[in-house]
């Protein structure tokens, strides 16, 4: 059965077990559902995180005019399960902070629309309803580019990875323990992430800066020097959030961070940006965590990971003993994350263990490039050695699936693994601690 249908059929059966103003009125008694009383508090707690003024949502929710004007747009992705946005299956695993409607609350949504979107009493408005929330809980630390930088790029050649070296201020030994990041323009940021320089490799890269004219260096494909370890990562939809607790992520005074923004200016055209960094910072923590990256190191060259031009269903995975990132001792995986481009479908990330038996962490069926982020297992999963980690991804290469640009669809080729936006990348991300 549709959404739609669904929505329709659960608001038409008054969603029995709830009532909403008091009045004993329910979803499917047309009139009785008003903006004040039953929809805003929904909002609220669903919605305006993004959408407010000055958010990362194009338009703000906060007043009952900004939903009545969007009525239209909020209807047709209440119904079609868009908005608000949650992409992993729940069949797969359970998660933090889970940002999905209920059917009874899509139910709302519905009769208020067919009840013609009544405003109700703001005198009287209904309970707040409390959700567990996955956000950055409080900032210690902002760091941003020291002026903006506009992107040096081209119609012919329109990504630019550039990274920034960016001084760690602190005098002690500190824990990330939360991470946020804002782009200053999000219309030429496809992504950025923050690597961590030792004291001893913050010359290395101020060298990489200094041999280069204006703010940072090239450095596609990875920092350009020895820092792999990750302290943070932002792409379309990431919201920032604390990391679980009793964990966190070690930096050492002298420390640099190597701010990676990957530009790409296909949709938009060459604009400045400033984007900055946001942390939670803690002093101890019982646990020194990791963000681990996974995919085959055999799709990371010019030819790799092939998506031949016009085939409708590809698909690539790869799957080993991930202990041979902790010299063969278990690890515990709190959270995960995949990374696709324009072409992705849909992805998934399981334990493969020995017998057959497979553990599913997250799947995302319905691959949107706007919409990406880690989700915290709310049961983490311990990997033991003789187990394998997989990645499997698929995409859609063909004409009617291109991405557009400017307005006109481009047509299909063979695309492989890659650092541009037109490139594809199928690529697993963990948060993990081990012994």
């Amino acid at each position: 059965m549709e959404v739609r249908a669904l929505v329709s059929l659960v608001a038409a059966l008054g969603a029995a077990a709830c009532t909403f103003d008091g009045s004993g009125e329910k979803p499917g008694d047309l009139g009785g559902v008003t903006y004040y009383q039953d929809l805003k508090p929904i909002i609220d707690a669903k919605c305006t995180g993004c959408h407010q003024a000055d958010g990362i949502a194009p338009f703000s929710l906060e007043r009952y005019q900004d939903v009545a004007d969007h009525g239209g747009e909020i209807e047709l992705a209440v119904a079609d399960g868009i908005m608000p946005p949650w992409p992993p299956n729940d069949e797969c695993n359970q998660y933090l902070g889970d940002r999905s409607l209920s059917d009874e609350q899509k139910a709302v949504f519905q009769a208020w629309f067919d009840g013609g979107r009544r405003e109700g009493d703001p005198a009287r408005p209904g309970a707040p309803i409390q959700v567990e929330t996955a956000q950055l809980s409080r900032v210690d630390l902002e760091l941003e580019l020291a002026a903006e930088y506009m992107p040096q790029t081209t119609i012919d050649r329109p990504d630019e990875y550039r990274c920034f070296v960016i001084p760690w201020p602190e005098t002690a030994t500190r824990y990330v323990t939360g991470f946020r990041a804002t782009p200053g323009n999000p219309s030429v940021v496809h992504h950025v992430i923050a690597f961590l320089a030792t004291a001893d490799q913050v010359a290395t890269y101020q060298a990489l800066d200094d041999a280069e004219d204006g703010m940072g260096y090239t450095c596609f494909g990875g920092t350009g020097g020895p820092a792999r370890e990750w302290i943070g990562a932002w792409a379309p939809g990431s919201l920032g959030q604390d990391v679980p607790a009793g964990t966190g992520l070690r930096v050492d005074p002298g420390s640099a961070v190597i701010l990676q923004v990957h530009y790409n200016v296909l949709t938009d055209g060459v604009a400045p940006d400033r984007t900055a960094i946001q942390f939670k910072l803690d002093d101890a923590v019982d646990k020194i965590a990791r963000v681990q990256p996974w995919a085959s190191p055999s799709w990371l060259s010019d030819t790799g990971m092939k998506s031949p031009a016009g085939d409708a269903d590809v698909t690539h995975s790869f799957q080993y003993d991930a202990t041979v990132l902790t010299s063969g001792k278990p690890f515990t995986i709190y959270a995960a994350g995949l990374h696709q481009h324009m072409l992705g479908t849909h992805s998934k990330l399981s334990i493969e263990r020995p017998g057959g038996a497979s553990a599913c962490l997250l799947q995302i069926d319905r691959w949107n490039f706007h919409w990406q982020g880690a989700y915290g297992l709310r049961t983490p999963a311990t990997f033991m050695p003789g187990d394998q980690l997989k990645v499997e991804c698929h995409w859609d290469n063909s004409p009617q699936h291109q991405p557009l640009v400017r307005g006109e669809r481009l047509p299909p080729r063979d695309v492989y693994w890659g650092e541009g936006t037109t490139d594809e990348m199928c690529l697993g991300i963990f948060y993990i601690t081990s012994p």
